[in-house]
């Protein structure tokens, strides 16, 4: 988890508009999504269960495709 530290730009009426990060806990914060990006990217890359083959069974396709 990123421990930040806020402080908010807010207007007249004291409604937030903005917020201010330190640099280093904004790098921190950017490096954590850059991650997350990539975890997403490797989960959706990967092949779902429903679409495994049992060795055997891959194998005995490869074996008729071959002979056709």
């Amino acid at each position: 988890m990123v421990t930040v530290h806020p402080e908010y730009v807010v207007d007249a009426q004291q409604n937030r508009k903005a917020v201010l990060l330190p640099a280093a806990e904004w790098d921190r914060i950017v490096d954590a999504l850059e991650e997350l990006d990539d975890i997403r990217a490797y989960d959706a890359a990967q092949p779902h269960v429903a679409d495994r083959l049992p060795f055997e069974q891959a194998v005995r396709e490869i074996r008729q495709n071959d002979g056709a």
